[in-house]
């Protein structure tokens, strides 16, 4: 597998310390549970572990077999951790051959556009991980950025001007713009104000 061949998806890259680990193994089982909404969203899953074929066949079997949970995408060997290193995965203390919790978020055009670390003892947040991508691409789509806390359906925010008559006009007109500023250069507005880019 190569990332050339999502190309024009969006890609969620993620490391696992390894197989049959309690948290990595939550987190397949939600990554699998939650698999619809990331293919609505046009995002492939691709996990990596640093454990041979096998082990990760055993595994993804195993969480068939206690759950009846099919995981529906592939969790790629990184035997060398070849990979791993290059997108720096790996445990910083390499007492242990394991890799941290990473997960990256590729574009389209295969840009990386965000990078979440957990520590091992802490299993990823799948919905703060939808919420991302849900921010990543309103900003790809509408030039729009998003507040603390936001949530698809919420006001985003309009990038803030770049030159004092753009802040006035954005100020002083906000309202025939349909944004709702508290300074020059906090304006919020709704989705469906906003022309796609």
């Amino acid at each position: 597998i190569t990332l050339s061949q999502y190309r024009g998806k969006w890609v969620l890259l993620f490391s696992q310390p390894g197989d049959f680990a309690s948290v990595a193994t939550t987190e397949l089982i939600s990554f699998a549970q939650m698999y619809p909404e990331f293919v609505k969203r046009n995002v492939e899953l691709l996990g990596i572990t640093i454990d041979n074929n096998f082990s990760d066949i055993g595994w993804v079997v195993d969480i068939y077999n206690t759950t009846g949970i099919m995981i529906p995408f592939p969790i790629l060997e990184d035997r060398n951790a070849e990979v791993v290193r290059k997108y720096g995965m790996v445990n910083p203390d390499n007492i242990y051959e394991s890799s941290v919790r990473d997960a990256f978020i590729i574009s389209p055009s295969q840009v990386i556009m965000a990078i979440i670390t957990y520590p091992v003892s802490c299993g990823r947040n799948t919905y703060e991980l939808l919420r991302v991508i849900d921010s990543l691409q309103v900003t790809s789509k509408y030039n729009a950025y998003t507040p603390a806390n936001w949530t698809p359906g919420n006001p985003v925010i309009v990038p803030t001007p770049h030159n004092v008559n753009d802040a006035m006009i954005r100020f002083n007109e906000q309202e025939k713009l349909g944004l709702q500023c508290s300074n020059w250069y906090t304006c919020f507005s709704n989705i469906n104000n906003i022309k796609e880019t």
